[in-house]
Protein backbone atom coordinates (compact mmCIF):
# COMPACT_ATOMS: atom_id res chain seq x y z
CA UNK A 1 0.00 0.00 0.00
CA UNK A 2 1.23 3.43 -0.80
CA UNK A 3 2.42 5.34 2.23
CA UNK A 4 0.98 8.72 2.47
CA UNK A 5 2.06 9.62 5.91
CA UNK A 6 5.21 11.20 4.82
CA UNK A 7 4.44 13.38 2.51
CA UNK A 8 3.96 17.45 3.23
CA UNK A 9 0.83 17.98 1.38
CA UNK A 10 -0.46 15.35 3.21
CA UNK A 11 0.12 16.16 6.40
CA UNK A 12 -2.11 18.06 8.58
CA UNK A 13 -1.65 22.11 9.47
CA UNK A 14 -1.40 22.83 12.74
CA UNK A 15 -3.47 26.63 12.40
CA UNK A 16 -6.26 24.63 11.26
CA UNK A 17 -6.95 22.02 13.27
CA UNK A 18 -10.42 23.38 14.39
CA UNK A 19 -11.24 24.37 10.97
CA UNK A 20 -15.00 22.88 11.33
CA UNK A 21 -16.00 25.33 13.89
CA UNK A 22 -14.28 28.78 12.09
CA UNK A 23 -16.30 31.68 11.16
CA UNK A 24 -16.58 32.44 7.59
CA UNK A 25 -13.92 35.36 8.18
CA UNK A 26 -11.59 33.31 10.43
CA UNK A 27 -11.52 30.38 7.36
CA UNK A 28 -11.10 33.43 4.64
CA UNK A 29 -8.39 34.33 7.06
CA UNK A 30 -6.24 31.43 7.96
CA UNK A 31 -6.12 30.29 4.20
CA UNK A 32 -5.09 33.98 2.81
CA UNK A 33 -2.76 33.30 5.24
CA UNK A 34 -1.40 30.28 4.55
CA UNK A 35 -1.37 31.21 0.72
CA UNK A 36 1.26 33.69 1.47
CA UNK A 37 3.43 30.71 2.22
CA UNK A 38 2.99 29.48 -1.31
CA UNK A 39 4.39 32.49 -2.46
CA UNK A 40 7.54 32.19 -0.32
CA UNK A 41 7.72 28.61 -1.59
CA UNK A 42 7.74 29.78 -5.24
CA UNK A 43 9.96 32.17 -4.08
CA UNK A 44 12.86 29.66 -2.61
CA UNK A 45 12.66 28.17 -6.72
CA UNK A 46 13.47 30.62 -8.81
CA UNK A 47 16.64 29.53 -10.23
CA UNK A 48 15.22 26.62 -11.12
CA UNK A 49 12.06 28.33 -12.63
CA UNK A 50 14.67 30.43 -14.95
CA UNK A 51 16.29 27.26 -16.22
CA UNK A 52 12.90 25.67 -17.37
CA UNK A 53 11.72 28.70 -18.93
CA UNK A 54 15.31 28.81 -20.91
CA UNK A 55 14.47 25.53 -21.78
CA UNK A 56 11.35 25.87 -22.78
CA UNK A 57 12.35 28.68 -25.05
CA UNK A 58 15.05 27.21 -26.70
CA UNK A 59 11.76 24.20 -27.52
CA UNK A 60 10.50 26.61 -29.06
CA UNK A 61 13.02 28.33 -31.21
CA UNK A 62 13.92 25.11 -32.38
CA UNK A 63 10.48 23.95 -33.29
CA UNK A 64 9.30 22.19 -30.35
CA UNK A 65 6.58 22.41 -28.07
CA UNK A 66 5.83 22.46 -24.88
CA UNK A 67 3.94 20.34 -23.23
CA UNK A 68 2.24 20.04 -19.40
CA UNK A 69 1.42 16.35 -18.75
CA UNK A 70 -0.65 15.79 -14.90
CA UNK A 71 -3.50 14.03 -13.33
CA UNK A 72 -6.67 15.83 -11.51
CA UNK A 73 -5.89 19.23 -9.89
CA UNK A 74 -2.39 19.12 -12.02
CA UNK A 75 -3.51 18.37 -15.03
CA UNK A 76 -6.62 20.72 -15.61
CA UNK A 77 -3.86 23.79 -14.47
CA UNK A 78 -1.62 22.73 -17.58
CA UNK A 79 -4.88 22.11 -19.40
CA UNK A 80 -5.49 25.68 -18.64
CA UNK A 81 -2.59 27.42 -18.71
CA UNK A 82 -1.85 25.58 -22.50
CA UNK A 83 -5.24 26.82 -23.21
CA UNK A 84 -4.46 30.89 -23.01
CA UNK A 85 -1.28 30.98 -24.94
CA UNK A 86 -3.24 31.08 -28.05
CA UNK A 87 -5.65 34.41 -27.32
CA UNK A 88 -2.89 35.83 -25.28
CA UNK A 89 0.38 35.21 -27.93
CA UNK A 90 -0.97 34.73 -31.14
CA UNK A 91 0.38 31.06 -31.17
CA UNK A 92 -0.92 27.88 -32.61
CA UNK A 93 -2.55 25.76 -30.02
CA UNK A 94 0.07 23.10 -30.62
CA UNK A 95 2.49 25.08 -29.52
CA UNK A 96 1.59 24.41 -25.59
CA UNK A 97 0.13 21.42 -24.67
CA UNK A 98 -2.16 20.51 -21.88
CA UNK A 99 -2.23 16.89 -21.27
CA UNK A 100 -4.40 15.67 -18.25
CA UNK A 101 -4.97 11.84 -17.38
CA UNK A 102 -7.66 10.51 -18.93
CA UNK A 103 -8.26 12.82 -21.63
CA UNK A 104 -10.37 16.46 -22.07
CA UNK A 105 -13.17 15.06 -20.34
CA UNK A 106 -11.26 14.61 -16.93
CA UNK A 107 -11.39 18.89 -16.87
CA UNK A 108 -14.33 18.71 -15.93
CA UNK A 109 -15.05 15.38 -14.85
CA UNK A 110 -12.77 13.81 -11.93
CA UNK A 111 -11.23 10.51 -13.38
CA UNK A 112 -9.06 10.08 -10.60
CA UNK A 113 -8.22 6.41 -10.90
CA UNK A 114 -6.49 6.85 -14.64
CA UNK A 115 -3.79 8.75 -12.82
CA UNK A 116 -2.51 5.29 -11.36
CA UNK A 117 -1.78 3.91 -14.89
CA UNK A 118 1.89 3.37 -15.94
CA UNK A 119 1.52 3.15 -20.02
CA UNK A 120 -1.48 6.05 -19.95
CA UNK A 121 1.21 8.37 -20.27
CA UNK A 122 3.47 7.63 -22.54
CA UNK A 123 0.50 6.36 -24.87
CA UNK A 124 -0.84 10.23 -24.41
CA UNK A 125 2.75 11.55 -25.25
CA UNK A 126 2.90 9.18 -28.44
CA UNK A 127 -0.18 9.88 -29.13
CA UNK A 128 1.03 13.59 -29.88
CA UNK A 129 3.89 12.60 -32.01
CA UNK A 130 6.55 13.41 -29.10
CA UNK A 131 9.86 14.49 -30.61
CA UNK A 132 13.13 15.39 -28.86
CA UNK A 133 12.72 18.92 -29.74
CA UNK A 134 9.57 19.03 -26.92
CA UNK A 135 10.10 19.98 -23.57
CA UNK A 136 7.83 17.84 -21.06
CA UNK A 137 6.92 19.06 -18.12
CA UNK A 138 5.39 16.84 -15.58
CA UNK A 139 3.08 18.11 -12.69
CA UNK A 140 2.35 15.85 -9.68
CA UNK A 141 1.65 17.79 -6.15
CA UNK A 142 2.72 14.04 -4.30
CA UNK A 143 5.53 13.23 -7.14
CA UNK A 144 4.18 9.80 -6.83
CA UNK A 145 1.58 10.14 -10.12
CA UNK A 146 2.27 6.99 -12.26
CA UNK A 147 0.82 8.53 -15.05
CA UNK A 148 3.14 11.33 -15.09
CA UNK A 149 6.21 9.74 -13.49
CA UNK A 150 6.03 6.63 -16.84
CA UNK A 151 5.75 9.53 -19.01
CA UNK A 152 8.40 11.52 -18.33
CA UNK A 153 10.45 8.74 -18.23
CA UNK A 154 8.98 8.10 -22.05
CA UNK A 155 9.97 11.50 -22.85
CA UNK A 156 13.55 11.27 -21.86
CA UNK A 157 13.86 8.06 -23.81
CA UNK A 158 13.45 9.57 -26.73
CA UNK A 159 15.35 12.85 -26.10
CA UNK A 160 13.68 14.90 -24.63
CA UNK A 161 13.86 17.39 -21.40
CA UNK A 162 11.92 16.99 -18.74
CA UNK A 163 11.01 19.00 -15.39
CA UNK A 164 9.27 18.05 -12.31
CA UNK A 165 7.06 20.46 -10.73
CA UNK A 166 6.54 19.08 -7.37
CA UNK A 167 5.57 20.30 -4.04
CA UNK A 168 7.50 17.57 -1.49
CA UNK A 169 10.89 16.98 -1.93
CA UNK A 170 12.76 14.31 -2.95
CA UNK A 171 10.08 12.26 -4.63
CA UNK A 172 10.15 9.87 -7.65
CA UNK A 173 9.20 11.97 -10.29
CA UNK A 174 11.68 14.70 -9.37
CA UNK A 175 14.33 11.89 -9.65
CA UNK A 176 12.73 10.71 -13.08
CA UNK A 177 13.11 14.60 -14.63
CA UNK A 178 16.63 16.21 -15.82
CA UNK A 179 15.27 19.23 -13.72
CA UNK A 180 13.24 18.98 -10.35
CA UNK A 181 11.35 22.16 -9.08
CA UNK A 182 10.20 21.54 -5.74
CA UNK A 183 8.40 24.25 -3.60
CA UNK A 184 7.01 23.26 -0.46
CA UNK A 185 4.57 25.44 0.75
CA UNK A 186 3.48 23.19 3.75
CA UNK A 187 0.09 21.25 4.69
CA UNK A 188 -3.23 22.31 3.47
CA UNK A 189 -5.94 23.83 5.29
CA UNK A 190 -8.09 21.19 4.57
CA UNK A 191 -5.64 18.60 4.54
CA UNK A 192 -4.48 16.57 1.39
CA UNK A 193 -6.43 19.22 -1.00
CA UNK A 194 -3.97 19.70 -3.30
CA UNK A 195 -5.97 22.17 -4.99
CA UNK A 196 -5.12 24.85 -2.45
CA UNK A 197 -1.51 25.54 -1.72
CA UNK A 198 0.21 23.34 -3.86
CA UNK A 199 -2.41 24.01 -6.84
CA UNK A 200 -1.43 27.91 -6.35
CA UNK A 201 1.75 27.09 -6.08
CA UNK A 202 1.84 25.09 -9.47
CA UNK A 203 0.20 28.08 -11.52
CA UNK A 204 2.53 30.55 -10.39
CA UNK A 205 5.26 28.39 -11.93
CA UNK A 206 3.21 27.65 -15.29
CA UNK A 207 2.28 31.32 -15.75
CA UNK A 208 6.39 32.03 -15.12
CA UNK A 209 7.41 29.47 -17.77
CA UNK A 210 4.28 30.13 -20.12
CA UNK A 211 5.35 34.12 -20.03
CA UNK A 212 8.72 34.06 -19.61
CA UNK A 213 9.00 31.36 -23.06
CA UNK A 214 6.93 33.82 -24.89
CA UNK A 215 9.03 36.74 -23.83
CA UNK A 216 11.89 34.70 -25.04
CA UNK A 217 10.50 34.02 -28.42
CA UNK A 218 9.59 37.60 -29.45
CA UNK A 219 5.85 37.75 -28.16
CA UNK A 220 6.46 40.44 -26.29
CA UNK A 221 7.50 44.23 -26.60
CA UNK A 222 8.18 46.31 -23.62
CA UNK A 223 5.57 44.78 -21.65
CA UNK A 224 2.74 44.54 -23.98
CA UNK A 225 1.40 41.13 -25.67
CA UNK A 226 2.16 42.23 -29.51
CA UNK A 227 0.95 39.45 -30.70
CA UNK A 228 -2.85 39.14 -29.33
CA UNK A 229 -5.24 38.07 -31.33
CA UNK A 230 -8.03 40.09 -32.42
CA UNK A 231 -11.07 37.74 -32.30
CA UNK A 232 -13.73 39.76 -30.62
CA UNK A 233 -14.46 44.00 -30.61
CA UNK A 234 -12.60 44.24 -26.57
CA UNK A 235 -9.14 42.76 -28.36
CA UNK A 236 -9.39 44.59 -31.39
CA UNK A 237 -9.61 47.82 -29.53
CA UNK A 238 -6.72 46.51 -27.06
CA UNK A 239 -4.48 46.24 -30.23
CA UNK A 240 -5.44 49.64 -31.38
CA UNK A 241 -4.54 50.62 -27.99
CA UNK A 242 -1.22 48.39 -27.93
CA UNK A 243 -0.29 50.25 -31.33
CA UNK A 244 -0.81 53.64 -29.94
CA UNK A 245 1.13 53.51 -26.55
CA UNK A 246 4.29 52.22 -28.76
CA UNK A 247 4.15 54.44 -31.41
CA UNK A 248 2.18 57.67 -29.71
CA UNK A 249 0.15 57.62 -32.84
CA UNK A 250 -3.40 58.70 -33.04
CA UNK A 251 -6.47 55.71 -33.25
CA UNK A 252 -6.93 56.45 -36.04
CA UNK A 253 -3.35 55.48 -37.26
CA UNK A 254 -3.00 52.80 -35.60
CA UNK A 255 -6.43 51.22 -36.91
CA UNK A 256 -4.90 51.89 -40.75
CA UNK A 257 -1.66 50.42 -39.67
CA UNK A 258 -3.60 47.65 -38.54
CA UNK A 259 -5.82 46.96 -41.32
CA UNK A 260 -2.56 47.31 -44.04
CA UNK A 261 -0.65 44.23 -42.08
CA UNK A 262 -3.56 42.03 -42.01
CA UNK A 263 -4.37 42.68 -37.68
CA UNK A 264 -0.70 42.18 -37.04
CA UNK A 265 0.45 44.06 -34.24
CA UNK A 266 3.87 43.98 -34.39
CA UNK A 267 3.96 44.79 -38.18
CA UNK A 268 1.99 47.52 -37.45
CA UNK A 269 4.52 48.64 -34.84
CA UNK A 270 7.26 48.60 -37.07
CA UNK A 271 5.53 50.18 -39.77
CA UNK A 272 4.46 53.14 -37.91
CA UNK A 273 8.20 53.73 -36.11
CA UNK A 274 10.02 52.87 -38.70
CA UNK A 275 8.04 54.88 -41.78
CA UNK A 276 8.43 51.64 -43.78
CA UNK A 277 5.83 49.51 -45.53
CA UNK A 278 3.94 46.68 -44.46
CA UNK A 279 6.14 44.02 -46.22
CA UNK A 280 9.22 45.81 -45.31
CA UNK A 281 8.46 45.67 -41.68
CA UNK A 282 7.07 42.52 -42.03
CA UNK A 283 10.53 40.91 -43.58
CA UNK A 284 12.62 43.07 -40.83
CA UNK A 285 10.74 41.04 -38.13
CA UNK A 286 11.40 38.38 -39.55
CA UNK A 287 15.29 38.55 -39.67
CA UNK A 288 15.09 39.56 -35.74
CA UNK A 289 13.16 36.42 -35.29
CA UNK A 290 9.77 38.37 -33.80
CA UNK A 291 11.82 40.75 -31.65
CA UNK A 292 10.43 44.05 -32.13
CA UNK A 293 13.44 45.79 -30.23
CA UNK A 294 15.79 44.32 -32.90
CA UNK A 295 13.97 44.65 -35.89
CA UNK A 296 13.71 48.36 -35.02
CA UNK A 297 16.84 49.34 -34.96
CA UNK A 298 18.47 51.70 -37.78
CA UNK A 299 21.42 49.66 -38.27
CA UNK A 300 18.98 46.59 -39.45
CA UNK A 301 16.90 48.89 -41.54
CA UNK A 302 20.19 50.20 -43.53
CA UNK A 303 20.32 46.90 -44.91
CA UNK A 304 16.71 47.24 -46.46
CA UNK A 305 17.11 50.44 -47.84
Amino acid sequence: MLDLTTLTTESRNKETMNLDEMSPLEIARVMNQEDEQAVLAVRKVLPQIATAISWATESLKAGGRIIYLGAGTSGRLGVLDAAECPPTFGVSPDMVVGMIAGGEGAFIKAREGVEDSKTLGAEDLKSKNLTEKDIVIGLAASGRTPYVIYGLQYAKSIGCRTVAIVCNLHSPLSRTADLAIEPVPGPEVLTGSTRLKAGTVQKQILNMISTGSMVGIGKVYQNLMVDVQQTNEKLKVRAQNIVMDVTDCSRERAAEALEASDGKVKTAIVMILKGCTSQEAGEQLEKAGGHIRQAIRTEAFAEIS
